[in-house]
């Protein structure tokens, strides 16, 4: 009896010192690993973020970007780190994809790290040209199904975000076409926006950004990836309204810390980027700047959207019949 009163009191101890600690972090700088150059996507989001970080704790957030190798150098320098809440990793949706597409990295895009906290989230955008002479999803769908193999469509580069939502939409959808990669240079997407227009991509998956293509009428919108509607394309359909039940996906950004890091420290962390995510001059910064929308998840929920998100990107990379490398 001495010594189960003995050990639950150190229990008790225990949980006592890790919440004092939770309760004083952050207690000098943090850093804040960028896997990207500057002025990216995923550096504009960090470094938003960041300043409204900094603000509510009292210390300086500051951004490193460690580019290189599709982002796997910084995610490599951000999980090796020490798991003390003082280095924080800010990466795309790509994060989860690493797991599907490299097997010799000298981390583990999922176990060596512990979710933190989603940040914001666009989606795409399915369009046509106008040769195409489909003006809905569903004629889509039916051309396509009526000519299995017969049509191309693309995703832009290829192994990329936009790729494995094109890929998903086929699975979905049930149809059958050929992909077509965007070349691997500066003008790859105009490429093959072009070859859209021309009619020898029949559709094309893109970035939900309001385009020239779709004010001319050169491309048609058929429907946005998102569960609701974009705030950038708000006259356009969601998959779900336009014919393809529970369809979803996006391009979404999220926080890691290193795996380790003190559950109370992730936790705290989780609600304060919440906290900035809700604050009214950030939301709107991140709408001129990105037009993305925030996300909330507590930090449980986000491990288990990663999860998820990870399982589905291994399903569509094998699907695509991309191998690891």
């Amino acid at each position: 009896m001495r010594l189960a009163r003995i050990v639950t009191a150190f229990a008790f101890g225990m949980c006592a010192v890790a919440g004092a600690f939770a309760q004083s972090y952050p207690a000098k700088p943090v850093r804040v690993i960028v896997p990207f150059p500057e002025r990216g996507g995923v550096d504009l989001i960090a470094r938003v973020l960041s300043q409204k970080l900094s603000e509510l704790w009292g210390q300086r957030v500051a951004i490193e970007n460690h580019p290189g190798a599709s982002g796997t150098v910084g995610a490599g320098v951000a999980a090796k780190s020490p798991p003390d809440g003082y280095t924080l990793l800010v990466n795309s949706s790509l994060q989860i994809m690493y797991a599907a597409q490299f097997t010799n990295l000298a981390y583990d895009p999922v176990k060596d790290f512990d979710s933190v906290a989603p940040l914001v989230s666009t989606p795409f955008v399915l369009v046509v040209g106008k040769p195409a002479g489909v003006n809905t999803l569903a004629e889509l769908i039916a051309a396509v199904k009526a000519k299995p193999g017969q049509y191309k469509f693309s995703g832009g580069f290829s192994g990329t975000r936009g790729h494995l939502g094109a890929v998903k939409f086929d699975l979905e959808a049930d149809i059958k076409a050929v992909h077509v990669p965007a070349p691997v240079t500066p003008t790859g997407r105009g490429e093959v926006i072009a070859e859209t227009i021309a009619g020898r991509i029949t559709y094309l998956l893109l970035p939900a950004l309001p385009m020239p293509q779709l004010r001319d009428g050169t491309l048609i919108a058929l429907a946005v990836t998102s569960a609701r509607r974009s705030s950038l394309l708000p006259e356009i359909p969601t998959l779900a309204e336009a014919g393809l039940a529970g369809f979803e996906y996006t391009e979404w950004y999220g926080m890691w810390a290193p795996a380790g890091t003190p559950a109370d420290i992730v936790d705290k962390i989780g609600k304060d980027v919440a906290r900035a995510l809700a604050a009214p001059d950030l939301r709107a910064k991140l709408a001129q700047i990105t037009g993305m929308e925030p996300m909330s998840m507590a930090p449980a929920e986000f491990a288990r959207f990663v999860a998820s998100e990870s399982e589905s990107a291994a399903r569509i990379v094998k699907a695509a019949g991309i191998k690891p490398q």
